[in-house]
């Protein structure tokens, strides 16, 4: 396998042209001879470069509104050829044929148009010729040289000036790799979006398109590796959104941020501004208001210890007299759809901390889905796009809710949807009071929120729940015993939303009317592990 390969023939072909013609030029200068295609000629060639057109290599035309120009044996088989067999080089002196040492090839941008829905447009952007140029110079990288993408473009040049004019095999290889992953990629992206077509959501063959964003400085533990990939580059998606400041966030604290943001855009922001913070994936406390100071205040109450060194999320575009109080507790990460340029002047008194916008609330699409490694496989699952309102709800008991416990019943289930389970959740005037998340048995769910509420809950937040007689209770999944109801009754709350469908509802509503309590069933469960 010879090691050091002269580049004296390259083959440039690219949809995105950012850098081509200055590449293009280098190339020129150091005496490579270029061929090409249409566009890129074009491009080439207007900048004075000396361009040879692939039609003239071939002794074929470009057919078919350009859809066949580079799939011809007289373009493939000088990439192809093996350099070591006798027999290869004969038969391409007998043609007539050079090598091809460097193929240049980005692909149509297939992802961009395939969110317009636009069959023919999608049809017609699924590349063809560069797939395979890329992936026959990947496939011969002992002899040749392949780049994909204009990322390269610096990476190239430096090594063959440092080469002399030519190219090693460890660059090749790993340039081969490199336009693999691309190409894997671009058929990844073009399986989606015509799978969304397909009757059954989960075939016999999952493909999963993602890129490499960045790596992090380590994984959930300092001794993990880890890094973050993006597969939606949309609003809303947390993995592409933009960091105003602070250092770079960790896999723990995008994992957090995630789970905030989630949370909070369960919630529309023309209706209430809503805040939540989070810590370990668990909410420490959430709330909605008329104002983001409002919904962060009541957030916070509601558990100030577990807060410090939380992410906090916002439904609503953040201002700077939020930033201000925000200043006053140790926080990780502030994460918002927008962050105005008040918060940020204000968040430069922190500049540790990491500020991020996603330019959009969060909304599942509908080809999402939750993935979860398990030991040689995955799990793979629709997301939880569960909804519930004051008609969907089902009255159980002998008392029904008032509009304002429907209201705060709705509320704390929207909690409880994104707490680990086993989760309780306390509830009133738009504001978790207590919660209890992440235990092994119900009862022992409901006795932490209940602990949480007269421990950990503010005096007057307090007294004013007290007073007022206006505390409810929400649950992930049913309640399977009437302890649970128990506590979450001695401890205030006058009203509970659950899914129902325990063997023991008939005891759980009966438990409930003895207390005198309002319950709903939502039919819903919201297991999250």
């Amino acid at each position: 396998m010879q090691d050091s390969i002269k580049v004296r023939k390259a083959l440039l072909s690219v949809s995105d042209k950012s850098g081509i013609e200055d590449l293009a030029r280098f190339l020129a200068d150091i005496g490579v001879e270029i061929v090409s295609t249409g566009g890129t000629a074009n491009a080439i060639s207007s900048a004075g470069i000396k361009v040879t057109e692939i039609s003239d290599t071939s002794g074929f035309p470009e057919i078919l509104d350009g859809r066949v120009k580079t799939l011809h044996p007289a373009v493939f088989g000088p990439i192809l050829f093996s350099r070591a067999n006798e027999e290869h080089l004969a038969e391409l002196r007998r043609l007539g044929m050079e090598a091809i040492d460097l193929v240049v090839v980005n692909l149509y941008p297939f992802e961009s148009v395939a969110p317009t829905g636009d069959f023919d447009k999608c049809i017609d952007f699924i590349d063809i010729g560069g797939h395979s140029l890329i992936r026959a110079a990947a496939k011969n990288h002992q002899y040749v040289a392949v780049a994909a993408s204009p990322a390269d473009y610096e990476l190239l040049k430096a090594e063959i000036s440092e080469n002399s004019g030519a190219t090693s095999l460890r660059f090749r290889r790993g340039q081969a790799a490199k336009a693999y992953a691309a190409t894997s990629q671009y058929d990844s992206a073009i399986f989606e979006w015509m799978s969304k077509s397909e009757t059954d959501e989960f075939p016999e063959i999952r493909v999963f398109q993602s890129r490499l964003k960045e790596k992090l400085r380590y994984g959930e533990n300092p001794h993990q590796a880890a890094a973050v990939y993006l597969r939606h580059d949309r609003p809303g998606a947390v993995a592409s959104a933009r960091q105003h400041q602070g250092k770079p966030p960790g896999y723990n604290n995008l994992a957090d941020a995630d789970a905030a943001f989630k949370l909070v855009s369960e919630f529309e922001p023309e209706e209430s501004a809503a805040c939540a913070i989070i810590k370990h994936c668990i909410p420490c406390g959430a709330a909605i208001a008329d104002s983001c100071q409002g919904a962060f205040r009541n957030a916070l109450n509601c558990d100030r210890l577990s807060a410090f060194g939380g992410v906090v999320a916002f439904n609503r575009s953040l201002d700077g007299e939020t930033a201000a109080l925000i200043l006053d507790i140790f926080t990780e990460i502030v994460i918002a759809p927008e962050i105005e340029r008040s918060a940020l002047e204000a968040f430069r008194a922190r500049p540790d901390t990491r500020i991020l916008s996603t330019g959009g609330k969060f909304c599942p699409a509908a080809t999402e889905f939750e993935i979860k490694q398990i030991s040689g496989g995955y799990l793979a699952q629709d997301a939880d796009a569960s909804s519930v309102n004051g008609f969907s709800l089902k009255v159980v008991t002998d008392r029904a809710p008032s509009p304002r416990q429907k209201d705060d019943l709705i509320f704390a289930w929207k909690i409880a949807k994104h707490a680990k389970s086993n989760a309780v959740i306390l509830a009133s005037d738009g504001a978790t009071r207590g919660i209890g998340a992440g235990q092994t048995s119900r009862v022992d769910a409901a006795k932490m929120a209940a602990w949480k509420l007269k421990s950990r809950l503010g005096e007057d937040a307090r007294r004013k729940v007290e007073r007022d007689k206006s505390l409810v209770a929400a649950s992930d999944a049913f309640f399977p015993f009437s302890d649970g109801i128990e506590v979450v009754a001695e401890a205030g709350a006058e009203a509970v939303i659950q899914p129902g469908g325990s063997v023991r509802d008939g005891e759980i509503i009966d438990e409930a009317n003895k207390r005198g309590l309002a319950m709903v069933f939502s039919g819903i469960r919201n297991f999250r592990h």
